[in-house]
Order: structure tokens, then C-alpha cells, then sequence
């Protein structure tokens, strides 16, 4: 039966893509030369492994808003969900490496977004947790069909650089907020009774009012 390894050796942006993507460079081996993989049906959940760094002042000020006050944070920090991917695998004898596309986002409601915003730079370590289904043949029998085991994970060094650069071309200067359909209308009412032309100036017209009533 296949005894599958993984690694991940490299991440970059998806280029020619219609939504915010990455690229994992994914290296898959079997331990048995003498199986022939026909195809793996794969599948990977992703994990934020938050705990395995140090994070700077400033960004223990941005992440305020997902783990709490700092010194909280040995209660509160834990991992997060990234996001869950999958691929199909061409056939391959001992190894191969595939392209895994991982879907990102600019919506700020979800804590992925949240965290690798409030990171300066540095590292980011990621778990990615395997499972799926193995189509195998041996010294050209019958296909036989294997799970991939549950234990099976790959860690890598994802680099926030790649991210930013990711979010740079996708949104260039600009960030996306999703919001509820009545807060839209109160703001949305708040623009035109003032006269305000474009939705930038009716948000820093708020923000100066408000700094102005703390001042």
C-alpha cells in the first residue's frame, strides 16, 4: 500500500487569476518504487500555526482585534483555520510535485485576513493536514485503491511578504469591507445628505468628527 510524503518547497502568487490566490509547490513522494500511482483524489486543511512566533509591539497592536489585550494572549491565542484546498494528482512513479491553488480573501470578518494584515513581516508557520485517496497499481496488477493516512501533514515557513504582494496586486492601495446591507444604507444616506462625492470622504468625514468630539 502507497506511503505518501509531503513538502511544501516553495509559495507565490497565482498570476493570471481572477481571484486572490497562492501557490504552494507541493513535492509528493511514495516510499514503495515499485508502485505505480495512476491518480490522488487530495485534500488539505490549512492551519495557522500562531503560537510558533514572536510578534513585535506593533503588530501585537493590530492583532488586538482577534486575540485580545497581549497579555491575554496565553489563553487566547490558538490556531486558525486558513482555509481547506484540493487537487487532483496526475499519475507519478516515486515522486512528483504539483501546484496547490489556495484561495485567499481581503474580507476582514474572517480571522485568517485579520491575521496576516497585523503581521509587519517575518514568517508565518503553516500546518497543512492531509487527507484524501490514493489510486495505485503494483508490478502492473489490478488498481487497487488506498486512503492516505491520517497522521500525513506538511509544515512550511510561509513568508508574509508573499501575502502582501499577493494582496498588493489584487487590491492595489485599497482594502475590501464587506458590510451589512443597513449599515450600507445608513452610510450610504449619510454620503449624499452631505454631499459628499465619493465613499473615501464619507468615511474620513466621519472618522474627523468622531476624533474631534474625543479631542
Amino acid at each position: 500500500m502507497p506511503d505518501l510524503n509531503f513538502l511544501i518547497e516553495g509559495a507565490e502568487v497565482a498570476k493570471f487569476s481572477a481571484t486572490p490566490q497562492i501557490v504552494f509547490k507541493l513535492r509528493l513522494s511514495n516510499r514503495n518504487p515499485l508502485e505505480t500511482i495512476q491518480s490522488v483524489a487530495l485534500r488539505g486543511q490549512i492551519q495557522l500555526e500562531v503560537t510558533r512566533r514572536r510578534y513585535k509591539p506593533e503588530d501585537q497592536e493590530k492583532l488586538r482585534d482577534l486575540f485580545g489585550e497581549p497579555d491575554r494572549w496565553s489563553q487566547t491565542l490558538r490556531n486558525l483555520l486558513w482555509t481547506h484546498v484540493s487537487v487532483n494528482v496526475p499519475a507519478f512513479h516515486a515522486e512528483t510535485v504539483v501546484e496547490v491553488f489556495v484561495p485567499c480573501t481581503f474580507d476582514f470578518n474572517v480571522g485568517a485576513t485579520k491575521y496576516f494584515f497585523g503581521l509587519s513581516d517575518g514568517d508565518v508557520h503553516v500546518c497543512v493536514m492531509f487527507s484524501g485517496t490514493v489510486f495505485y497499481s503494483q508490478d502492473g496488477g489490478h488498481m487497487q485503491v488506498a486512503p492516505i493516512s491520517w497522521d500525513k501533514e506538511a509544515h512550511f515557513h510561509f513568508p508574509v511578504k508573499v501575502w502582501r504582494d499577493m494582496m498588493d496586486t489584487y487590491y492595489p492601495a485599497s482594502a475590501w469591507i464587506c458590510l451589512r446591507r443597513d449599515l450600507f444604507e445608513r452610510l450610504y444616506d449619510y454620503k449624499v445628505r452631505n454631499g459628499i462625492p465619493t465613499w473615501e470622504k464619507a468615511l474620513e468625514s466621519m472618522l474627523e468628527a468622531e476624533e474631534a468630539i474625543r479631542s
